[in-house]
């Protein structure tokens, strides 16, 4: 809570400074209100552990999607109102104040002062590792948007930020979903090598055979995936979200890795990765920024393409798990996805403009899924590996759940 309040202060107090960078006096009040969901968020955090502790992944699922349900029904109730952009600043405060409120009532546990006991000091450097770690992570994943504020303006961040929302979707969700019962699965075998091994690549697997079709499926309709989902207006959209579609792979090939850091103890290393990658990706942005938000979209990508390979590279370095065995993970779904991805091509220039976007996007999707499972379970022979992969993730959950209860 102290860390919470005392972020929520430094926001505060930078609102005028926010103001005068982007030349909005109406910033100052917005960032003041946006500045308490620091706060809010504090006050879940141990809420939060103990129930992903306790493996009770249904609660937290539950508690996430009642909080996005009522803070947009509430964004919406004002947007009719006429409360106009206040309803995206209640919406951005409700949801960590819904989202405490539910992890309050469910996990039941009321703090106490802190007592100083044996292993705090490490339990507390691990802690502020992990944090450090997430700041520089927000800050570099970020600041583009930043800088097309600043020197593009409201309408080309508001367009750049749509097509980089929805290229985030798949990734945060997938990595979010499978990375809690991961991250609680490789803990508890950190000291069995094979066995950390065999569920960190299976895991890695099932989030790459999920994430590359939605990545080529971006990249080859992005015009009518943008036109489907928000519609004509929002066409100039659409050469950025193609642009940005690589960023969804290649964070489903690294973000992974922090599971497997986090859980045998290299958050040291895992700051380390977050700092390189920090300037980086920054250059990225600068390189492309003169270019506007599609120099910046493709920057963006390029930087990331280049660094996904030293990446895994240094994460795996002095593990139970090889260069190799991540490489020969990757090329099965990517050979499949290479190969599933030729027929939506043929189809695009043979019968793409006589049809609408909604068929051509059901069509041609729908061919490049069929293709794309054809070669990933029969043609790489994947088929009883994913079999077992499922029922190997649900072993853990239900053996850690008797070892819980019987503890």
């Amino acid at each position: 809570m102290a860390v919470g309040a005392a972020l929520a202060v430094f926001a505060a107090a930078l609102a005028p400074v926010i103001a005068n960078f982007y030349h909005e006096p109406r910033l100052r009040l917005v960032t003041i209100a946006l500045a308490t969901g620091f706060l809010f968020n504090a006050g879940g955090v141990q809420h939060s552990a103990l129930l992903q502790r306790n493996m009770r992944f249904t609660a937290l699922s539950v508690i996430n999607v009642i909080a996005l349900v009522i803070s947009t029904l509430l964004a919406v109730g004002m947007a009719k109102a006429g409360y106009g952009y206040w309803s995206l600043v209640a919406m951005t405060v409700a949801l960590p104040l819904i989202t405490t409120v539910g992890l309050w009532i469910s996990a039941l546990w009321l703090p106490r002062l802190p007592k100083m006991r044996s292993g705090l000091r490490s339990i507390m450097r691990f802690g502020g590792a992990i944090t450090l770690n997430g700041v520089v992570v927000y800050v570099a994943y970020n600041m583009e948007k930043v800088l097309l504020g600043r020197f593009w303006g409201a309408d080309a961040i508001g367009i750049y930020g749509r097509a980089y929302q929805l290229a985030n979707i798949p990734t945060d969700n997938l990595n979010s979903a499978v990375g809690e019962v991961a991250f609680s699965a490789l803990s508890r075998v950190q000291d069995d090598p094979p066995r950390l091994r065999s569920y960190f690549l299976k895991g890695y697997s099932l989030v790459l055979a999920l994430t590359l079709p939605i990545t080529i499926v971006c990249a080859l309709f992005a015009h009518d995936a943008i036109f489907v989902l928000l519609g004509p207006k929002w066409k100039d959209a659409a050469p950025i979200f193609r642009y940005l579609a690589p960023t969804i792979l290649i964070f489903a090939m690294i973000n992974p890795f922090s599971w497997l850091l986090f859980a045998v103890g290299k958050v040291g290393r895992s700051l380390k990765i977050a700092l390189a990658i920090a300037p980086l990706v920054m250059a990225g942005y600068l390189i492309g920024l003169p270019f506007g938000p599609k120099g910046v979209a493709l920057g963006y990508s390029i930087a990331m393409g280049l660094w996904v390979l030293p990446h895994i590279a240094w994460c795996v370095r002095g593990t139970s798990i090889s260069f190799w065995d991540v490489i020969q993970t990757l090329s099965r779904p990517l050979i499949s996805g290479a190969v599933a991805s030729i027929g939506p091509l043929v189809l695009q220039q043979l019968y793409g403009q006589s049809l609408p976007p909604l068929p051509r996007l059901i069509l041609g999707s729908g061919l490049f899924i069929a293709v794309y499972l054809g070669m990933l379970l029969f043609v790489m022979g994947q088929k009883k590996f994913y079999i077992d992969l499922l029922k190997t993730m649900r072993a853990p959950a239900q053996l850690d759940s008797e070892s819980l209860a019987t503890a």
